[in-house]
């Protein structure tokens, strides 16, 4: 079998990012973003996936963070994408639902191909150190638009805002690792009665 992986770039006048993804890895992470508790969230979606994630990222921070959160998202995806390649043998569907100390969340999501995001999550403060939370909603958007991934994002208890974000980051990454799993029984075959995805 083929290593599923891909390398992107992205430049713009605003970020210039690299993304280096393999679906088949050991969650090894490396991270050069300039937004550490970016970082810190990533390396849960590899640790918990076990995607080997590579992520370096020159943005306009003395503005603020919001592009770069947001292009990272945007280079995932558009790795994550070429990395699947056709999708035949994918499970294509993963859920997890994910604690930490009181906080619990749900992620459930499909590699449809039709990019789509439902984010319920309310948070119990504006910035977690210096991170602004509306940041999370820009990442998984940029996210999903560019997997081409229906995602939906629900925290159903919760008061930490460190715990309700990291509940949700390690939910995506082990439910992402469900739907990118190859079924061993259809490996030749795409997940839908389309027959496309």
């Amino acid at each position: 079998m083929t290593t599923r992986s891909a390398s992107v770039a992205r430049n713009t006048l605003e970020t210039q990012i690299e993304v280096s993804i393999n679906l088949d890895g050991s969650g090894q992470f490396n991270a050069e973003t300039g937004v550490p508790f970016l970082d810190h969230m990533m390396d849960q979606i590899a640790r918990h996936g076990l995607f080997d994630l590579s992520v370096k990222a020159n943005g306009d921070l003395h503005i603020d963070a919001h592009h770069t959160v947001e292009d990272v998202g945007i280079t995932i995806g558009q790795a994550l994408k070429k990395a699947l390649g056709d999708k035949k043998g994918v499970v294509r569907y993963g859920h997890a639902y994910v604690p930490l100390d009181e906080a619990l969340s749900r992620v459930v999501l499909d590699l449809s191909g039709r990019p789509g995001l439902e984010f319920d999550v309310t948070f119990t403060r504006d910035k977690i150190g210096e991170f602004d939370v509306d940041l999370f909603y820009e990442f998984f958007q940029g996210l999903v638009n560019h997997a081409g991934i229906t995602l939906h994002i629900d925290n159903l208890k919760g008061r930490n805002a460190h715990h309700i974000a990291e509940t949700i980051f390690k939910a995506f990454g082990r439910a992402l690792r469900m739907a990118v799993s190859l079924d061993q029984r259809a490996l030749e075959q795409l997940p839908s009665t389309k027959g496309a995805l």
